[in-house]
């Protein structure tokens, strides 16, 4: 019995009912589907069917479907595939896939232009491409804290992966919207563990620097502390300068700073899926306890390792307690963590900005430098510097439709 293979390609105006009505004829046919694909723009259907069938039925099939798409007001073509073009690719489903994401407040034609160039530049097939994000507004007026988000999956080996994620960190920063590049494996759709910086991450601030501002000493420690941040430093050696400087400071203006912590953009979205989702949630902060607890009973954050200031008499003495949290700290508590949980280390997700969260960063399955000085972000592989810290949700695949509906 001679066998043929047919791509069948259905376009037209969307509506309940059209994908059932047509697959119950193949099914009247025994007709084997390969494969199938769906998707719905702007309620306008693009389907494709790639079916086998015995040469014998195959008329019948075909002029079955053209009277039924007749009757649902779609387009219907129909394409005969070889028996060595479905070997073809066949052989290819078993390359690598990989997952990139694009991220903006806005994305424009010219955005997605500078990333299909590149995927083609090396040699990979994109297979599908999803928006993740909801609505957009026809206008800046409309929503100034507006997200756009795509994701583009593609199948193949880069020529070369460096080079590519280095071109696409590169473009972002120069046409003001962020990518992620990810190999699409079982790790990448099981993450399980997010860890955070805290300042200048979670929230809009270095906390030490509000409490020098208090203390008087505000421009000497934020100087301190922009060394540190940029690499120029010993974060140790930093952090007990500045601790040093903070002595005599009341216990009170850490309440007061507390309670008014600026929360970055996202936070609160982020962590409510988070946490619904089941994922487990850590600050891993070279800031302090005091503020980190504060954030975990205000977001139900599992786990919180941040330095503790001693205080004596309602007085900081300007030392601290136990070790410092340092970067090479924090990577070690990420795989504490990550150990007590059960959790593989490439399920984990750490988020940061300054250059002792480097350590960290590189440890983690995924690695994201957020709104980070620049010499986190040329280290990073990973970035988010145009919108909030909901951004993470989309570099895990979450998309706002699933999101709105839990």
């Amino acid at each position: 019995m001679d066998i043929e293979i047919i791509l069948i390609n259905i376009s037209g105006s969307d509506r309940p009912g059209v994908t059932s009505a047509l697959t119950e004829i193949l099914a009247k046919h025994d007709a084997h589907i390969l494969d199938i694909g769906q998707a719905d723009i702007h309620h306008y259907l693009s389907l494709g069917i790639l079916i086998r069938t015995d040469s014998r039925s195959s008329g019948d099939i075909m002029k079955d479907l053209l009277f039924k798409a007749y009757e649902l007001s779609v387009k219907i073509r129909f394409t005969p595939i070889s028996v060595e073009a479905y070997e073809d690719w066949v052989g290819r489903q078993g390359k690598n896939r990989w997952i990139i994401t694009v991220l903006g407040r806005r994305l424009s034609a010219r955005h997605i232009a500078l990333v299909t160039a590149e995927i083609a530049e090396q040699g990979l097939n994109i297979d599908s491409i999803q928006r993740l994000t909801g609505r957009m507004p026809l206008s800046d007026d409309d929503e100034p804290q507006s997200k756009s988000c795509v994701e583009f999956s593609v199948r193949g080996n880069p020529r070369d992966t460096a080079a590519m994620q280095k071109r696409f960190m590169q473009i972002s920063a120069e046409n003001d919207f962020d990518i992620s590049l990810q190999q699409d494996n079982v790790f990448r759709r099981c993450r399980r563990l997010v860890c955070f910086d805290m300042d200048s991450t979670l929230i809009e601030t270095e906390v030490i620097d509000e409490l020098a501002v208090r203390a008087g000493v505000g421009d000497q420690v934020k100087a301190i502390t922009e060394r540190a941040m940029r690499g120029e430093i010993d974060f140790c050696e930093s952090f007990r300068e500045r601790v040093a400087l903070l002595k005599g400071l009341d216990e009170s203006v850490m309440r007061e700073i507390a309670e008014n912590l600026p929360v970055t953009e996202g936070v609160g979205r982020m962590m409510e899926v988070l946490k619904r989702t089941g994922f487990k949630t850590a600050i891993l902060s070279g800031g302090f306890t005091y503020f980190g607890n504060y954030l975990k009973q205000k977001f139900g954050i599992d786990y919180v390792y941040a330095n503790e200031l001693e205080i004596v008499d309602g007085k900081l003495t300007g030392r601290y307690l136990g070790d410092i949290v340092d970067g090479k700290r924090k990577a070690e508590l990420l795989r504490i963590i990550a150990q007590v949980e059960n959790i593989d280390i490439a399920q984990t997700i750490a988020v940061g900005d300054g250059a002792n969260d480097l350590p960290m960063l590189a440890t983690a399955g995924l690695g994201i430098a957020f709104h980070a000085k620049p010499k986190v972000k040329q280290t990073a592989k990973q970035s988010i510097s145009t919108i909030g810290l909901d951004g993470v949700l989309y570099f895990i695949g979450f998309k706002d439709s699933f999101i709105q509906q839990q």
